[in-house]
C-alpha cells in the first residue's frame, strides 16, 4: 500500500490527485501546517530529513519532490496511463511541463508570496517603511514580470490544445495545476488569459480531482 504523507494546502494535493486518476490504493497520513509560520510540522522529518511534503512510502522506499512522484506513480502504477508515448512530440512537451512547473513558474510566485509577506506583515514601525519600500520596489520591478511573462508564455501554448502536453490529459497536467493555482490565489491570473483559466476549470471538473480534495481535506493555497 502506498502511504501519502500529506500536508495540508500543499504540493502533496496533486498526488493525491494523480492517485485517484490511476486508481491505485493509497493511504493518507495527513499533517498540518504551523498556524502562524505556515511550516510543516516537524513530525515530517521523521519520514525525510527535509521535513517537507509530499513524501510518499511504496515498496520500503521513500520519495520526496512531487515532480519525482509523480514520475514514478507514473512508471510504476500507470501502466501507460498519462505518460504520453516514448519517441512522440507529446512526449517531449510532457517531460518539458513536468519541469517548467517547478523550475521556471513556481519561483516567482514564491517570491511574491514572501515579499507580499513583507510589505503587509507586522514589524516595528521605525523599519515599516523601508521595508515595505523595497519590497514593492522588488515586487514591481522584478517579480511581477517574470510572473506575468511566465502566464503569457503559459496562455499561449495552450492555444489550441486543451492540455499541455497536448491533446490528452496527462500527469504533466497534474504538475502544472499547482503554479497555475497559486498564479490564481496570488500571481494576478484573471479572466484576462482565458485559456489558462479554462484549464483550471477542466481539472477542477475531474472526479478524480474532486475525490482527492475529500481525501486530503480543504484545500486553499496561502495568498
Amino acid at each position: 500500500m502506498i502511504i501519502v504523507h500529506h500536508l495540508n494546502n500543499s504540493r502533496s494535493q496533486r498526488v493525491l490527485w494523480l492517485l485517484e486518476e490511476l486508481g491505485v490504493p493509497y493511504e493518507v497520513k495527513r499533517y498540518q501546517r504551523d498556524a502562524k509560520t505556515m511550516l510543516a510540522p516537524p513530525e515530517l522529518r521523521a519520514v525525510h530529513p527535509l521535513g517537507k511534503s509530499p513524501v510518499i512510502e511504496d515498496d520500503g522506499q521513500v520519495l520526496a519532490e512531487s515532480g519525482a512522484i509523480i514520475e514514478y506513480l507514473g512508471e510504476r502504477h500507470g501502466e501507460g496511463r498519462l505518460v504520453p508515448a516514448a519517441g512522440t512530440p507529446e512526449r517531449l512537451r510532457y517531460r518539458y511541463w513536468m519541469h517548467f512547473a517547478e523550475g521556471t513558474a513556481q519561483p516567482p510566485l514564491l517570491l511574491k508570496l514572501l515579499f507580499d509577506r513583507v510589505e503587509k506583515g507586522p514589524m516595528p514601525f521605525f523599519v515599516r517603511p523601508v521595508a515595505r519600500a523595497i519590497a514593492q520596489r522588488v515586487k514591481a520591478a522584478y517579480i511581477q514580470p517574470n510572473i506575468e511573462r511566465n502566464l503569457d508564455f503559459m496562455e499561449s501554448e495552450l492555444q489550441g490544445r486543451d492540455w499541455f502536453a497536448g491533446d490528452a490529459f496527462s500527469a504533466a497536467d497534474i504538475q502544472m495545476s499547482f503554479p497555475l493555482e497559486a498564479a490564481r490565489a496570488r500571481g494576478g491570473l484573471d479572466e484576462r488569459r482565458s485559456r489558462l483559466m479554462g484549464f483550471l476549470a477542466r481539472i477542477h471538473a475531474r472526479p478524480a480531482y474532486l475525490r482527492a480534495i475529500e481525501r486530503g481535506g480543504a484545500y486553499a493555497l496561502m495568498r
